[in-house]
Parts: C-alpha cells; structure tokens; sequence
C-alpha cells in the first residue's frame, strides 16, 4: 500500500551516464540537418573575346559580350553592347544592349536605344527604348516560352475566325 518515493534516491552519478554513448538507431550519415538556403549564384559573363558556336542552357543568368552563334536558354539573359548572337534565345528575362540575329522569346523583353534585333520577338511584356533597331514581327503569348505548336495553334484558329466572319 505505502511505497518508498525515490525523490530522496540519489540518482546515477555522472560518471555512470558519461561512460555510456548515447546510442541513436539511424545511421549518422542520413540524419536531416537543417541549412539556410543558398545565395543565388552571380550571373555567367562571356567576355568580348569569347566567340561560341554552339547552344547554351542553364537556369542561372548569363551576360553575353561576346559573339556566340547558337541557341540560348537561361532565365536572365543580358546581351551586352559588343555582343552579337546568332540564334534563338529563350528566357524569362532578356535585356538586348547588342545585336541578335533571330527569334526572341521571353517573358519580359527590353530593347534599349543601342539594341539592334533582326527577327520575330514572342514576348508577354516588351519595351523598346527610343533608338532601339528592330526588324520583324512582334507577337505577345501568355506563354511565349513554349516552342510548341500548340502556342501557334490558338492564333492561328483566331486569324481563321476573322477571315471567316
């Protein structure tokens, strides 16, 4: 009925809980440790005497001085003065200080007073600085990072509807 408390026990001693390792049942090696999330790395320069042929992909950003001849993918892409690109460039941002030669899609899309572009630009927001030099159409897509047919498909049943009508 009546039972002794162990309030008044002494406990182990230290020497007792230090000489046994604690003992954990996963592994070290996969055990989750929080981290701070990444800095978001600088952007790529291609320098004035950097000449490329060939296509360019990544997620990051890219400047470009230089004269690449070839595709370009990335999510900022910032053609410098001295720059010329030949091929298609496709980001969410492009700002053209220089000279391309061939179609332009992006999200947003800014032509300053030196940008000199011969092609199409497929953009959902564009600016084009007095001075700027731009030979071709321009075409506004909700979606004008999709190089599919299916972008196409919905202006083309549009143009259809007005000839028809």
């Amino acid at each position: 009925m009546f039972s002794k408390s162990k309030i008044n026990e002494p406990g182990p001693k230290a020497e007792d809980t230090a000489a046994k390792p604690a003992v954990s049942d996963a592994p070290r090696s996969t055990e989750f440790k929080p981290t701070a999330p990444k800095a978001k790395p600088p952007a790529s320069v291609l320098s004035s005497d950097l000449h490329i042929t060939g296509n360019i992909k990544t997620t990051g950003d890219i400047q470009v001085e230089g004269t690449i001849e070839g595709d370009i993918r990335a999510h900022l892409l910032t053609v410098g003065e001295s720059a010329t690109i030949k091929g298609e460039i496709i980001a969410d941002d492009v700002v053209i200080n220089g000279r391309i030669v061939g179609r332009v899609r992006g999200l947003k899309v800014r032509l300053t007073a030196t940008a000199r572009v011969e092609g199409d630009i497929i953009h959902k927001t564009i600016a084009i600085e007095s001075g700027a030099h731009f030979e071709g159409s321009v075409q506004r897509a909700d979606d004008p990072l999709s190089t599919g047919k299916k972008a196409a498909a919905p202006a083309a049943a549009a143009a259809d509807q007005h000839t028809a009508g």
